[in-house]
């Protein structure tokens, strides 16, 4: 209409997870990481010899893998 201002009006789309939010599903993902890591360095442990020798690792390397501590994830950089 003639002589009207006119506005417009700019929503900010605001995310579904707060900051907080973001930073509980991260935790929780990381603390299922490292369970994972747990079990699996157990289950490589529990393996035989001949399995191991089949995929190239000796009881050494085995040992030295199920003794890190379970926060200690090798493909984090």
């Amino acid at each position: 209409m003639k002589g009207q201002k006119g506005y417009v009006l700019v929503l900010k789309t605001l995310s579904h997870d707060s900051a907080i939010e973001r930073a509980w599903h991260a935790a929780i993902g990381q603390i299922a990481r490292w369970r994972k890591l747990h079990r699996e360095r157990v289950q490589l442990a529990s393996l035989s010899d001949a399995a191991l020798k089949d995929m190239g690792l000796s009881r050494a390397d085995v040992m030295e893998e199920s003794e890190r501590p379970f926060w200690d994830d090798p493909m984090k950089h």
